[in-house]
């Protein structure tokens, strides 16, 4: 198994994130002010808040980063490759897909086909984006978490993810090493979902991580 050896500061391998449903009006807003002063990797916000997360951050070197087919990943594939051009458009940076969970389960050279769809799309629209595959861990075996891993870099994902945050468990130390070995030392893996404390952070990275998801970036920093 690769380990990530940590040489910058853990604010930089943070995805400062939103993603309720509600919250005070101020949320966002307040969400772009701390990335900008902790120097995060990125804000993951929903879709319809990358265009104001685009103008907020402009110049700050903080990327916007968005969900597709979120939290279910229950969508069809043509509506994940609208939703793609639309958060593109809006101004995003990476996009965090969704996988169809039922697909990788029981179809999964269906689930490739729409992946590799889906991946050729955005990277037609835009070359530079970072994309990330959400698996959803707590709803897969060992076997179908490894097989996800490696369809999405077959088909040419920058990452892949252990959670959405909403399902019934979130990042765990032994799904992120499974999954660091599934995917090799290329791509990513990106920890989130109950990440709330340093220690917790520290024990993600040095299982593999190298990007990690959480509402609890200023707390850590």
């Amino acid at each position: 198994m690769s380990k990530t050896t940590v040489t910058k500061p853990l604010a930089g391998f943070i995805d400062h994130t939103f993603l309720k449903p509600a919250g005070d009006k101020d949320a966002v807003r307040r969400l772009c002010q701390e990335a900008r002063r902790a120097h995060f990797a990125s804000v993951c916000v929903n879709p319809c808040e990358v265009a104001f997360c685009a103008r907020a951050l402009k110049g700050s070197g903080v990327k916007v980063c968005t969900v597709i087919g979120f939290p279910l990943g229950q969508n069809t594939n043509r509506a994940k490759c609208f939703e793609a051009l639309d958060a593109i458009q809006a101004g995003a940076d990476e996009l965090d897909l969704v996988v169809n969970q039922r697909l990788l389960k029981y179809a999964p050279r269906k689930c490739e086909a729409d992946l590799l769809q889906w991946v050729r799309t955005c990277r037609t629209l835009r070359s530079d984006l970072v994309l990330k595959l959400i698996l959803e861990c707590c709803n897969l075996t060992k076997a179908e978490i490894a097989r996800g891993c490696k369809i999405a870099r077959r088909v040419g994902f920058d990452f892949v993810k252990t959670s959405t945050g909403f399902g019934s468990g979130g990042a765990t130390v032994g799904d992120v090493a499974l999954m660091r070995c599934a995917v090799g030392r290329e791509m990513g893996v990106k920890a989130a979902g109950g990440i709330r404390d340093r220690e917790t952070a520290e024990a993600m990275l040095a299982a593999g991580a190298t990007r990690l998801g959480t509402s609890a970036g200023m707390n850590m920093v």
